[in-house]
């Protein structure tokens, strides 16, 4: 006998609901775009032959930006740490996906000789905050981390940020 449906909702509004979550071009990455467009910076988007499809790639310099959503991704603040009431089993599932293969995708760019920085929806809040920490990662010398790692300034440090 099949569980009760706890999920108000009928399937088809459901259905509805979800095919409109969007997963480029989002609110977000529209911010982030906007930052680094006026940061006087160039990139493309989207490149499906890098791993994980960066949101913003600056190829000259190696870099790429992605923009996770705090839900979608598991991110540890309010947002990203909600769990739905229904279908609880399926949607952890789904997040541990997400974020394995988004572990997955930084390590192949830093193996790869990229540098990557992960923004999360919620800090997008805080646009200052935001626009400087994009500006310092853009502008990071690509020599300076392994200089610091080196005198110990950087222990236990990533240029991964996240």
């Amino acid at each position: 006998m099949p569980l009760p449906k706890l999920d108000r909702t009928p399937d088809a509004q459901r259905r509805k609901t979800m095919r409109a979550v969007k997963s480029k071009d989002t609110k977000p990455e529209m911010i982030v775009r906007r930052i680094a467009h006026g940061l006087g910076r160039r990139f493309r988007l989207h490149r499906k032959d890098l791993p994980g499809a960066p949101d913003l790639t600056f190829a000259r310099d190696r870099r790429v930006i992605f923009v996770h959503g705090c839900f979608w991704h598991g991110h540890d603040c309010k947002r990203g740490a909600r769990t739905p009431k229904t279908n609880n089993a399926y949607w952890s599932a789904k997040i541990a996906r997400n974020r394995a293969r988004d572990a997955a995708a930084l390590t192949q760019l830093r193996d790869d000789g990229w540098r990557a920085l992960v923004v999360w929806e919620c800090e997008t809040r805080d646009r200052e905050i935001l626009r400087q920490r994009i500006a310092d990662f853009l502008d990071a010398s690509p020599h300076m981390n392994e200089q610091k790692k080196m005198s110990g300034e950087m222990a236990g440090h990533d240029d991964i940020h996240g």
